[in-house]
């Protein structure tokens, strides 16, 4: 996503080339997404609440050529305190209703109209957050690739990159076919943006790949889940979400990784239908499908968006973790306006929003710096 999507806004104005490691773009992180657009998401974290806000009309009416009306669908998100939950209900509700005025705290009764099969010692209190959407993720993908292609963009799949070197301004790109210059490289790996980096003799970031799993249960015989909302413990345990008829549930695990093609491990999976069982009143017999992917973070959990000052052409828009499908259009525009003007559009800087926030020298020397604009904006 964060590869086609900046391709995409680069593309009408400039010569854009897409590598792609894999036979068809989307294949790890973009098409393994749990497909939601949650404004509480990382609310703390001033940079990504200002790329959500501010993706949001794009989602909600995106340009006439990517041929939907719309890429959300109302979902709604329900947070329940599990038994023994160490996160007071009340403080977090607080915090979150500064930013989101419109979370409300919900007890049993409206719990259960939500999700009748909810066991007791799940439906004693939570919030209820109206505004989150599922996303069509496959529409958002494929309509980028369209606008790069009919913007002139190119996109070359299943190529593997052997080398990246600079000379004279020049960057040169060897693959296993073909090489490709360009004054700018932009680093949209995902999971490989280090080890891109490393390749192309820059210091690597520290950009960490945690893997997440998720699988889908049977509802019981009879119970219609299309209307649930999205389900989730206040202390990140689990989620819960409808899919297709089925349960989608993830213990929202994040165990550190390789960069690869992740794949569920059985404890995970086990943790998953554990948690599914509990809230639930819900016998799981058997599992339809499983699948992990790779959320990547830098270690204040910010993405890292711009050029790398130690080496001239190096662009970086890499470590989105968890929020890299409902930041896309704002993080999209904001990285292609960096390239090509080094300024912020102007409604991320109306609403606040700062370059340092996301600047890969916040990760060296300025981490002190950033931090202090962080708790500014915050505040």
């Amino acid at each position: 996503m964060a590869g086609a999507s900046v391709a995409a806004e680069l593309a009408p104005t400039a010569s854009v080339l897409v590598l792609e490691r894999e036979k068809q773009p989307g294949y790890h992180s973009t098409g393994r997404s749990a497909a939601a657009y949650i404004p509480s998401y990382g609310f703390d974290n001033p940079s990504l609440r200002f790329l959500t806000e501010c993706s949001l009309n794009f989602l909600a009416e995106p340009p006439a050529d990517f041929q939907v009306e719309t890429l959300l669908h109302r979902r709604g998100l329900l947070s329940l305190c599990p038994p023994d939950c160490a996160v007071s209900v009340e403080t977090e509700l607080e915090k979150l209703q500064v930013v989101i005025p419109n979370i409300v705290k919900v007890g049993r009764e409206v719990i259960r109209q939500h999700v009748p099969i909810i066991n007791d010692e799940y439906s004693k209190s939570g919030w209820f957050e109206p505004d989150v959407f599922d996303m069509d993720v496959h529409a958002l993908h494929l309509g980028y690739l369209k606008a790069l292609k009919q913007a002139g963009g190119q996109l070359v799949s299943n190529c593997t990159i052997g080398a990246l070197t600079r000379d004279h301004g020049v960057w040169t790109v060897s693959t296993d076919s073909a090489r490709y210059s360009a004054p700018v490289v932009v680093n949209a790996a995902g999971a490989w943006a280090d080890e891109l980096a490393a390749l192309a003799g820059v210091d690597r970031l520290g950009l960490m790949p945690l893997r997440r799993t998720a699988v889908l249960l049977d509802p019981p015989v009879a119970c219609d889940v299309s209307a649930w909302p999205l389900v989730m413990a206040v202390d990140g345990s689990f989620y819960l979400k409808p899919d297709a008829g089925l349960i989608l549930a993830s213990p929202a695990d994040e165990n550190p990784s390789l960069a690869c093609d992740a794949q569920p491990e059985e404890l995970d999976i086990a943790y998953a239908v554990d948690y599914a069982q509990k809230a639930l009143n819900l016998h799981v017999k058997q599992v339809r499908h499983r699948w992990a992917g790779l959320r990547t973070f830098a270690r204040d959990r910010t993405p890292v968006i711009g050029f790398d000052s130690r080496v001239a052409g190096f662009f970086w828009l890499a470590g989105q973790g968890g929020h890299g499908i409902q930041i896309a259009p704002a993080a999209a525009r904001l990285a292609a306006s960096l390239i090509s003007k080094n300024q912020v559009p102007p409604d991320l800087e109306a609403a606040g929003f700062k370059r340092d926030f996301v600047a890969p020298d916040r990760l060296n020397s300025r981490s002190e710096e950033v931090g202090g604009l962080f708790e500014a904006a915050a505040s």
